[in-house]
């Protein structure tokens, strides 16, 4: 059983990465609100804060080049492999690890042989479900529109 985290919002000094990865997914979950998050490194201790924001400009006060263009096509395997030894892992890495962790290996391995390109999978379910890319219901015709590009 995974340990909880006292307080989701709060990482411990060794913690700089996951609280980056937390910050850009509430700002992400929170796009369509008109709610912003920022993240604070707190006096003594060193520790990590992610707090609400009244502005988009101040969401990234304290890490604003790495986190506002931060994405993770650079990742490397040393970084998953932290995210996979992760005793209370962020909620998205864990859903995204399962989906590839439920595969079979053989599928797996057969979907890199084949360089099948997983991103067009992606925009084709997503435009199937007949949102734009905030969420907001488009009809089928204009999702194609949106994500079939």
């Amino acid at each position: 059983m995974r340990k909880q985290r006292s307080n989701p919002n709060s990482f411990s000094n060794l913690e700089k990465q996951k609280a980056i990865d937390a910050l850009l997914w509430k700002n992400f979950e929170a796009r369509n609100e008109g709610v912003f998050y920022k993240l604070f490194q707190k006096q003594g201790k060193g520790d990590f804060v992610i707090q609400k924001a009244n502005t988009p400009e101040g969401m990234y006060n304290l890490y604003s080049k790495t986190v506002r263009q931060k994405n993770y096509r650079k990742m490397i395997y040393t970084d998953i492999q932290k995210i996979a030894q992760e005793d209370n892992p962020l909620h998205h890495w864990e859903e995204i690890r399962g989906l590839f962790s439920s595969f079979d290996g053989e599928l797996l391995r057969y979907i890199l042989h084949a360089k099948i390109p997983l991103e067009k999978f992606i925009r084709y379910e997503l435009a199937s479900r007949g949102f734009d890319k905030d969420h907001n219901w488009c009809g089928f015709e204009k999702a194609k529109k949106i994500w079939l590009i």
